[in-house]
Parts: C-alpha cells; sequence; structure tokens
C-alpha cells in the first residue's frame, strides 16, 4: 500500500479518550500499514485561543490527503465560535453523512430487526445553519426560520443511496415529507426518483418520513439504505443506532463526493458526545471510535488496508460475541481492556493469514 496520511482532529472529555482507542489500533505496529497521522487540535480551549482557525487548517489538510478521524468535540451553546462539524463539512466540501446501524453479536436488536440499515443524510443545508427570527410580543410573538437545500445536495443525497444499496445488497427506502412540502422537499424526491431510473438494478420503495419512522419497527430484516434531509436524518440515524443496542455501536462517515459521485474525502468519527460524566473512568463504549477507524482503511482502494478494515471490524464484532462488553451492552469491561482485546484478535487474524498465505 503506497503511504497514507490520516488526520487526527482531537476533542474534548471522553471523545479524546475514544480516539486514543481508536488510534492505537490504527497503529501500524497492530496493523502493519503504511500510515501517517498528522494531528489537530480541536479542543474548545484550542478553538477559542485560534478563534477557530485550527479548525480550518484540519479542514484544508483533509482535502490534501482524503481521510481525517474526529473526536467528539463540546460546542458552545453561545458565543461566535459555533460547531467545528459545521466548519468541517463546509471545508471538505461535504455531501452526505451516513451511518449504519448493524446487528451486534450477542446483543439483542428490537424485534424484527436484523439487516443493516443505512441512513443517508445531507451533511449540510437544510435546518442547520438557517437563519432564524422572531416578530411580535407576548402571545403575538412570532418565530420564523428561512431553509434551503439545493438540487446538488439532493442529487448526490440520492446518487450515494443507491451506491450504498448495492454495496449492501439493500433496497432505498423512505423519503421526505413531499405531499406536504412539494416545492422544498420535493426536491428531494425528484431527485431519487431520477437515481431509481438510473438503477433499476437496485430495489426502490420510496415513503413519507413519518411512514418510515413506523415501518422501520415492523421490518422483516431486510437491508435498508434511507435518504434523507439533514434535520431528518440526524433524528432518524439514532434511533436506529439504538434499534440494534447502542449509540456507540457504528461509526459516522462525513462524505466529499466528486462529479462522479465517488467518494473524495472522508472524515470519520463517533455518532455519539463527549459524554463529560464518563470523562476518566475507563468505563465507555470505544466501538464506534474503533469502527470509525476501520471505515476509513475500507475507502482506501487497497486490497491490504481492506483486509485489515475486515479484521478490525470482526475482531471487534467477536470480542462482544465472547462476552467482552462495556456496561452500555450489559457488560463491565474496561474501554482500555476492550480495546487491548481487538488489538489482540487483529493480531491473531494477521498471523494465521500469514501461515495460510
Amino acid at each position: 500500500m503506497d503511504r497514507k496520511t490520516i488526520v487526527v482532529m482531537e476533542g474534548d472529555q471522553t471523545g479524546q479518550e475514544l480516539l486514543e482507542e481508536a488510534l492505537r489500533v490504527l497503529d501500524p505496529a497492530v496493523t502493519q500499514l503504511e500510515l501517517d497521522f498528522e494531528r489537530y487540535d480541536l479542543s474548545l480551549e484550542n478553538r477559542k485561543a485560534t478563534d477557530n482557525g485550527v479548525v480550518h487548517e484540519a479542514a484544508a489538510a483533509m482535502k490534501e490527503h482524503g481521510f481525517g478521524i474526529k473526536a467528539a468535540t463540546v460546542t458552545p451553546e453561545a458565543g461566535s465560535l459555533g460547531s467545528p462539524n459545521a466548519i468541517l463539512r463546509k471545508g471538505i466540501d461535504g455531501t452526505v453523512i451516513v451511518r449504519t446501524g448493524r446487528r451486534i453479536p450477542g446483543i439483542n436488536p428490537m424485534s424484527g430487526v436484523h439487516a443493516p440499515i443505512s441512513v443517508v443524510r445531507m451533511a449540510v443545508d437544510d435546518a442547520y445553519g438557517a437563519t432564524e427570527w422572531r416578530e411580535g410580543e407576548d402571545l403575538d410573538e412570532v418565530a420564523y426560520r428561512t431553509e434551503k437545500i439545493t438540487r446538488g445536495v439532493c442529487r448526490g443525497v440520492s446518487e450515494f443511496a443507491f451506491i450504498q444499496a448495492r454495496k449492501m445488497r439493500a433496497k432505498v427506502f423512505g423519503g421526505p415529507k413531499y405531499t406536504v412540502s412539494p416545492v422544498y422537499e420535493g426536491m428531494l424526491k425528484e431527485e431519487m426518483d431520477r437515481a431509481a431510473e438510473k438503477n433499476r438494478d437496485t430495489r426502490y420503495d420510496p415513503q413519507l418520513i413519518d411512514a418510515t419512522y413506523a415501518l422501520l419497527l415492523g421490518t422483516y430484516g431486510e437491508p435498508l439504505v434511507i435518504p434523507t434531509l439533514n434535520r431528518d436524518g440526524d433524528c432518524l440515524s439514532d434511533m436506529v443506532l439504538q434499534m440494534f443496542g447502542s449509540i456507540a455501536g457504528a461509526e459516522s462517515l462525513l462524505i466529499s463526493l466528486d462529479e462522479d459521485f465517488v467518494a473524495q474525502t472522508i472524515m470519520s468519527e463517533a455518532p455519539h458526545g463527549t459524554a463529560p460524566a464518563l470523562e476518566g473512568k475507563n468505563v465507555a463504549n470505544p466501538m464506534a471510535m474503533i469502527l470509525a477507524g476501520a471505515a476509513l482503511l475500507s475507502f482506501m482502494d487497497d486490497d491490504q488496508a481492506s483486509l485489515i478494515s475486515r479484521a478490525i471490524y470482526e475482531a471487534t464484532f467477536e470480542i462482544i460475541l465472547d462476552g467482552v462488553r462495556t456496561a452500555d451492552l450489559g457488560g463491565s469491561t474496561g474501554t482500555s481492556e476492550f480495546t487491548d482485546e481487538v488489538i489482540r484478535h487483529v493480531r491473531n487474524k494477521r498471523e494465521v493469514w500469514s501461515a495460510l498465505a
């Protein structure tokens, strides 16, 4: 494999602790891959000190190298600092966010949920970054919000949904509330229909977003890919991950697409927050961050990186099946001990592969 550079974005509280666990697994001593790590301190303190300059630097580095892994960060409730994720999404021209719920071996999912479910949502626009204001007083006060979506982003979400569905042998399912909002939300539906015409080999079952929520609770184990608006996807993906046992059970991917809808820049992270109550206690689940690292390797267009990616996924699920589980999965294994077991299993796989070569 040609040497690759992964941009590492440090974070806050438990987010930073779990990032370090993921980097232990990605260490070249474990993976035997030629990887370099370029670190940027995105802690709240350093973002304040640099007036978000470090966030812009990290985004530029990701565009240069193509790969990034980010710890969870604190977003202040007030002030001009804003969300680092919003800056990163804009900085790398992010189009889609992909979160995939998977059955965790040994953990009982909700009844009827067995096959993977991917939520492919807009990375920009919609309710996030909308202009908001209020007018009037007392009970006559009115709140307004001006949102926008672009056809280019709608097309990227729709096209990538079919790419993801083909990869998963899944059907494209769900969609926006286009009956109530034919102009705004209807734009995504138009692009979904357009992509379906181009991809007749992939099953397509459009549903309104409210029906999507309801029908998910009665699925029969069929793999699904759900394209969504930004706000809908944010809510839906959290629910989907929890349906499989834990929000810490899967990675979150921010992807920039080229003109052919091929992934150009990938930033991986955990879908959960900084969990300040767990900081320093060695009890948080590192699974999502470890899988975030594995996901990056799968995009490196290299056979050896793909093998190690699969090894990390398999090792993570195997140890859970063997009973190595953190508290959120009903066990008592500590954070570092969980990672130790993943590393041991990855090394075992590499040793066996070399014997079978």
